[in-house]
């Protein structure tokens, strides 16, 4: 019986970026692993890679880590560019790092010259209300002037974090979906959709 290849499942590009400290590693850590780790001490770029089930379709995330202390822009920019969709992490008790994701969004929309971009605010150390700095209201009025959703996570209870993965998940696969669109034929000609499944061999 001859095999039949299998297609390589689709693969999304996940960036997190936010200042040092947010908890962006604990984030990534406890998506991978299912472990809380408290004292990450993050010296460069980590990336990862995992298969998951989204909506009943297997597929593979690729997560890159930045370390928040990217001090060469011409290294930040190429992440940017590599990255398909990005999270964008702040932590709730921190008003410094809430101002920071500003700068994040605005450079990264300079590298990928694309107002669409799939991004996701997301105020972290939900878990440590009583010590909030940035309101919730505050968050929600940044993400709504965005055009992108805002979601609360603790990386320590676990709380939304597979949810924040999977939601931009489904922004990329949608955004991907629409460029095959456009690419074959505009989008107006529904038969031509079905190139949609390619197989790189």
């Amino acid at each position: 019986m001859s095999k039949k290849p299998t297609p390589q499942p689709a693969l999304h590009k996940v960036i997190m970026v936010g200042s040092g400290g947010v908890g962006k590693s604990a984030l990534t850590l406890q998506f991978m692993y299912d472990e809380f780790v408290e004292d990450y001490e993050p010296t460069k770029a980590d990336s990862y890679r995992k298969k998951v089930v989204l909506d009943g379709e297997e597929v593979q995330i690729d997560i890159l880590d930045t370390a928040g202390q990217e001090d060469y822009a011409a290294i930040r920019d190429n992440y940017f560019r590599s990255g398909e969709g990005f999270l964008c992490v702040f932590s709730i008790t921190e008003e410094e790092s809430f101002q920071a994701t500003q700068e994040f969004r605005e450079q990264i929309l300079r590298v990928k010259n694309d107002e669409n971009i799939p991004f996701l605010l997301v105020g972290n150390k939900g878990d440590l209300d009583e010590k909030r700095k940035v309101s919730l209201m505050e968050a929600q009025s940044r993400a709504q002037q965005w055009g992108v959703p805002y979601v609360e996570t603790s990386a320590k209870t676990r709380e939304n974090v597979d949810k924040v993965f999977f939601d931009l998940m489904r922004e990329i696969r949608s955004r991907k979906m629409e460029d095959n669109k456009m690419s074959n034929g505009r989008g107006k000609d529904k038969s031509k959709r079905k190139k949609l499944k390619c197989t790189i061999l």
